[in-house]
């Protein structure tokens, strides 16, 4: 085997690994969503004990990101908000927000899918409902970064108009695609550099530069008290990226300790495992965690069908 088809091997298996890790992350949180700051011991136990492991509205809308790139080969916002209209009413259960429903009846009622999230939010979102939605732009065009950030912003419109709140989407696709361009383990330096480049806000630059000198801290409580664990892409994304980063070759002390944090667990984790995944490959993900994810295998293979798309 030539080394392009080894290349291409590992970059199947980070593309795996980012789907795979996002939802496992997202399922792992999800029993800790708004719980205060918990030991890992107890995330693991909770990971063992589990009998099966179910993701979130997280996940679920970085599924509909993933079909919309596959079907259309490049972003189409219209597309893609039509495919998140139709995945929303057939598994409305997934724990969504407010917001998305609202938005997404006034598109069906009309509203171009560009305006109806605006018109409903003078001023627009900054959580971080976009951002966790968004690794799979990151994958689709982790070798062009303009074309990656227009259509995370673009992405981002359906549901979040507030600078902020796209921001965090941009930086959380660009983490992703550092990831996948970075050899393993991760080099938590450069790339942390590299988002404090591209960002185009100082409060994420100011954020971002935290994060870098929160690489070798032993209290993870710092890490809430100085970035946060809420609900604000401000706080959220930085976190993720910090938690992924802390642990370079470590998928699984990635995730926990995102999910020990607390706060806004499922998505922090599900950000957090996105980067891991895409930077360590499946292979990195426990396997006892992936036999217990529910739909792995529909996530493995549109894992897959969005390598081949990208290529």
């Amino acid at each position: 085997m030539d080394t392009g088809q080894n290349d291409q091997i590992a970059l199947q298996s980070k593309f795996r690994g980012c789907l795979l890790g996002l939802a496992t992350g997202d399922a792992l949180g999800a029993p800790f969503e708004g719980a205060w700051l918990s030991d890992t011991g107890q995330v693991w136990d909770s990971a063992t004990e589990s009998s099966s492991l179910h993701y979130t509205d997280d996940t679920h809308m970085a599924i509909g990101i993933a079909e919309s790139l596959i079907a259309c080969g490049s972003f189409d916002g219209h597309h893609m908000a039509d495919i998140f209209i139709k995945n929303f009413d057939r598994e409305s259960w997934r724990g969504y927000g407010a917001g998305p429903p609202r938005i997404f009846q006034k598109i069906k009622a009309g509203s171009s899918w560009d305006e109806a999230a605006a018109d409903i939010y003078p001023g627009g979102s900054y959580g971080n409902g976009s951002a966790m939605r968004v690794a799979p732009i990151g994958l689709f065009y982790h070798n062009d970064y303009n074309r990656l950030a227009s259509a995370a912003r673009g992405q981002s419109i359906i549901t979040h108009t507030h600078p902020w709140g796209q921001e965090g989407a941009v930086l959380q696709a660009l983490a992703v695609a550092l990831a996948v361009n970075n050899e393993s383990p991760l080099s938590p330096e450069r790339i942390l550099v590299r988002l404090q480049e591209q960002a185009a806000d100082d409060l994420y630059r100011r954020k971002l530069k935290d994060a870098e000198n929160l690489l070798e801290t032993a209290n993870t409580a710092e890490i809430v008290s100085v970035l946060g664990n809420g609900i604000e892409a401000f706080n959220a994304v930085p976190t993720a990226i910090c938690c992924a980063l802390r642990h370079p070759d470590s998928y699984a002390d990635a995730v926990v300790e995102a999910v020990s944090l607390g706060g806004d667990a499922d998505t922090i984790a599900c950000m957090a495992g996105a980067i891991a995944g895409a930077g360590l490959g499946f292979e990195a993900i426990p396997e006892e965690w992936l036999a217990k994810l529910e739909n792995r295998n529909y996530l493995d293979s549109l894992a897959v069908q969005l390598w081949e798309a990208a290529r």
